[in-house]
């Protein structure tokens, strides 16, 4: 139903996205587009490249007049670093011959390389370089960069609008850093999403939250990265969406595969899964009540919204894990694909931790599946359809 692709380097011109199959009618602003982007670019533990950019997407087509027409909708969002990297990275650039190129970067003239020849573990560096036949390793990294996921998010800054209309919100929230773990707390949507978009970390716990900041200074002084968990939270879903007919129409599946598609996610959990697998079953599933005047209810919600890969209508809990990202300024042993010789592994510009960046990226990604599911269910080519669709369900639903 719907469909979004992007293009675009690190050190491009820009990143590209278009999306297709979105019905016509949403209202958008994209002023609300702009503030994602933005909270995915903030964060304690952040590179220089985020002083650089000040990430605004402008829109190409599909909308009209702050509507959408139901055509694609194609967004550009311009890399203010391109000007400093034009000699490395134009399609058409000369001098790539040369060992080192000069270039500006973080306020000081720097000398690059533009090939790279020292790969990266735990990078695509390596593996990319042997795939597409490439002695340049700045041919795989260029594109395997996170700097990608700055597309994906002003996907999930536009369906997020399109979820409004459902009454479906979602937010990210720094439960681990490094060794450092925040325990949650039941507290509300509300007050978690007012706490978390006031924290430089995303975290709810401000007493962890310290201690995070604290260890991601450490960790900076020693060159080396941090990974964590992250874990996301919605607002009660509509029943049905997703299927059990076949393994791709699978709610759980379809997310679990968008979060791990994200750069350096390498685990995915829906509910307390792992906590869960160690206990009975009568400790573990989520027993049902019901009420006239409620309809049918839960008291726990260990399942995390999912049941037999469809949504049960309490809200989606989700957790991923993030690993340290691979650039390390003390960098680890590699080899030189080009003579074979044992070197430090490449240093390209990076953060130290990108953990709650990365979770803005995964509200993004689940927005994205979500809104997928829903017009999936409750479609039609414009908005005024599917909640005709979408109000006659939850009539039908409501007297079940």
């Amino acid at each position: 139903m719907l469909e979004f692709s992007t293009a675009g380097e690190s050190h491009g011109k820009g990143l590209l996205v278009i999306i297709d199959g979105l019905p016509a009618g949403i209202e958008i602003d994209p002023g609300l587009v702009n503030s994602k982007l933005a909270r995915r670019q903030g964060g304690y533990g952040r590179g220089g490249r985020m002083k650089i950019e000040r990430d605004q997407v402008e829109v190409l087509s599909g909308i009209r007049s702050g509507q959408t027409l139901g055509s694609p909708v194609g967004l550009l969002i311009n890399n203010r670093d391109w000007q400093n990297w034009q000699g490395v990275m134009a399609p058409f650039a000369q001098g790539l011959a040369a060992e080192t190129i000069e270039i500006k970067q973080d306020g000081r003239i720097k000398q690059v390389q533009p090939r790279v020849s020292r790969p990266r573990p735990g990078h695509a560096d390596l593996a990319g370089a042997i795939k597409y036949n490439t002695h340049d390793i700045r041919n795989i990294l260029e594109r395997a960069s996170a700097r990608e996921t700055a597309a994906r998010t002003a996907v999930g800054g536009i369906t997020d609008q399109l979820l409004r209309y459902f009454q479906v919100e979602i937010i990210s929230h720094l439960v681990q850093l490094g060794e450092v773990t925040a325990p949650t707390e039941p507290v509300s949507f509300q007050q978690l999403k007012e706490r978390v978009t006031e924290s430089p970390l995303n975290c709810y716990d401000q007493v962890k939250e310290e201690e995070m900041v604290a260890l991601i200074d450490r960790v900076r002084t020693d060159g080396d990265s941090l990974g964590g968990v992250i874990e996301l939270v919605t607002t009660p879903l509509p029943v049905g969406l997703g299927s059990y007919s076949q393994w791709d129409r699978r709610l759980d599946g379809r997310l679990a595969a968008a979060l791990l598609s994200i750069p350096a996610i390498k685990g995915v959990e829906i509910g307390p899964a792992f906590a869960n697998a160690g206990k009975k079953g009568s400790e573990v599933h989520d027993q049902i009540y019901y009420k006239q005047e409620q309809g049918y209810y839960r008291l726990t919600n260990r399942a995390g919204g999912i049941e037999g890969g469809i949504s049960n209508g309490e809200p989606l809990l989700i957790r991923v894990a993030m690993k340290p990202i691979p650039t390390l300024y003390r960098p680890l042993n590699s080899v030189d694909i080009g003579n074979k010789e044992p070197v430090a592994a490449g240093v390209e510009r990076s953060d130290i931790t990108a953990v709650p960046a990365a979770g803005v990226v995964a509200e993004a990604m689940v927005s994205f599946i979500l809104a997928d599911s829903l017009l999936e269910k409750f479609g039609g080519d414009h908005l005024e359809e599917i909640l005709d669709n979408y109000r006659r369900y939850r009539t039908r639903v409501e007297s079940f």
